[in-house]
């Protein structure tokens, strides 16, 4: 990763852990799921109201590292208002994302805000940390109610 993304990564995730989007709780959500990461406590609820096939509005709430809480922040600024085939793939390119090399190209015009994250690939104990919020959303889409845990 070159040095401006590599800084462009170090502020976002200190702007998003520190003043987080979307934080707190839905009064009225149709799909929600929990999200655990045993290795070091991160705790994550998302939570969404779709309508239809629109996902109208998502927050998470919980506690969490500084990478884990500034992935979900983001997360929920891109999935919001989206489909739930477009958060899908979105899932699937952030994952593809971080599992890449460290020193593979990315494609920041085509990742958009996501790109930002790719910084994580350099830290692989911190991948799950970055996957909590993502996967917990996957969970709530499929209204599977198991909490979903990094360690599986």
């Amino acid at each position: 990763m070159d040095n401006e993304l590599n800084e462009l990564y170090q502020q976002v995730i200190l702007d998003h852990n520190k003043n987080p989007r979307n934080f707190g709780t839905l009064d009225h959500c149709t799909h929600e799921a929990e999200g655990f990461n045993p290795l070091c406590g991160d705790k994550f609820d998302v939570q969404m109201e779709i309508d239809g096939n629109v996902i109208k509005k998502i927050m998470f709430n919980g506690s969490g590292c500084a990478i884990s809480k500034a992935s979900a922040s983001i997360m929920t600024t891109i999935i919001e208002g989206k489909t739930v085939e477009e958060a899908e793939k979105y899932f699937e390119i952030f994952h593809d994302l971080i599992t890449s090399a460290p020193d593979a190209e990315i494609d920041e015009d085509a990742l958009g805000k996501i790109a930002v994250l790719a910084g994580v690939r350099e830290y692989p104990s911190r991948i799950k940390c970055a996957n909590l919020a993502w996967h917990t959303m996957h969970n709530a889409i499929i209204e599977n109610h198991d909490t979903i845990t990094t360690d599986k």
